[in-house]
């Protein structure tokens, strides 16, 4: 145990980055027949890995319950969900994109992707896929907050925590809740997969979780 955190938070934690780390990918990439047969189809998402009296978070849970064995989320649906919301010939339906969403003109590379560039940055890290995949990708993000609150984890000195859960919450505040919310409601608007709703669902409830919890910390 670290000199902050309890074995029950650290679990949560772990459970949370989890989630996220599926979320992310889902989002970031075409989803494949291995990756719906692991989640979907083996039923992996009828029992997630933290649980939460947030009702946005039950929605999800519940929307990826009834996404298993729901024929919209088979393969084909999803590959298609995927195309029409995020990459789309013309202009997606929800771009995941943190500049389109924060910027009055709804145009990417606005100023939003070099200041959370500068916020990777400022820890030394820079993105795998920074030629392939905007620095303002919710998926990037989504990594890179999984990849902070590794750090706190690993942190066994107070002092050290506090200022990393000081920075998990700045970020989430700059750059996720800032705008996730409406990317939310374009994916429950635009969706035609209960499995992509459920999905962006657990998303915004997680970013919410997180910041709640690390924010109580104290």
């Amino acid at each position: 145990m670290t000199s902050e955190i309890s074995n029950k938070n650290v679990n949560i934690l772990k459970g949370y980055n989890m989630m996220l780390y599926f979320a992310g990918t889902m989002i970031m990439f075409d989803p494949s027949q291995e990756c719906i047969s692991d989640f979907w189809e083996q039923g992996i998402l009828k029992s997630l890995p933290v649980s939460s009296q947030n009702p946005r978070f039950i929605n999800a849970a519940s929307q990826l319950r009834q996404s298993i064995g729901d024929q919209s989320s088979s393969v084909k649906f999803m590959k298609e969900d995927y195309l029409n919301l995020f990459t789309g010939t013309g202009n997606p339906l929800a771009p995941p994109y943190e500049s389109v969403y924060r910027s009055k003109e709804h145009l990417m590379f606005d100023r939003q992707t070099s200041e959370v560039r500068e916020f990777y940055r400022s820890y030394g890290w820079e993105s795998k896929f920074k030629d392939k995949i905007p620095d303002d990708h919710l998926g990037i993000e989504l990594l890179f907050l999984t990849l902070m609150i590794e750090k706190y984890l690993e942190f066994d000195d107070h002092v050290c925590e506090k200022e990393m859960r000081n920075e998990i919450v700045r970020f989430i505040d700059q750059h996720l809740l800032s705008w996730v919310s409406k990317w939310n409601a374009d994916i429950q608007k635009y969706s035609v997969t209960i499995g992509y709703k459920g999905v962006a669902t657990l998303i915004h409830a997680s970013i919410e979780d997180l910041h709640g919890l690390l924010s109580a910390s104290e």
